[in-house]
């Protein structure tokens, strides 16, 4: 089951919404208006992962 991202309409508010099937995708209520005036929008992802050495913030060369 995908979270979608939306944002209305109607009055500007972005929100997530658990979509159980493509039928129901259709028809979004915004959950500070009412509108069904929602519009998916792209999301945006973060990953993370561990360094596990010196944690270290630069992929690039070091010292001289």
């Amino acid at each position: 089951m995908p979270i979608f991202e939306y944002v209305c309409r109607a009055c500007g508010r972005r929100f997530e919404k658990l979509v159980l099937s493509s039928s129901s995708a259709k028809k979004v209520k915004c959950p500070a208006c009412g509108a069904e005036e929602a519009e998916k929008v792209i999301s945006t992802f973060s990953t993370s992962s561990s360094t596990g050495g010196s944690g270290a913030t630069s992929c690039g060369p070091t010292g001289g």
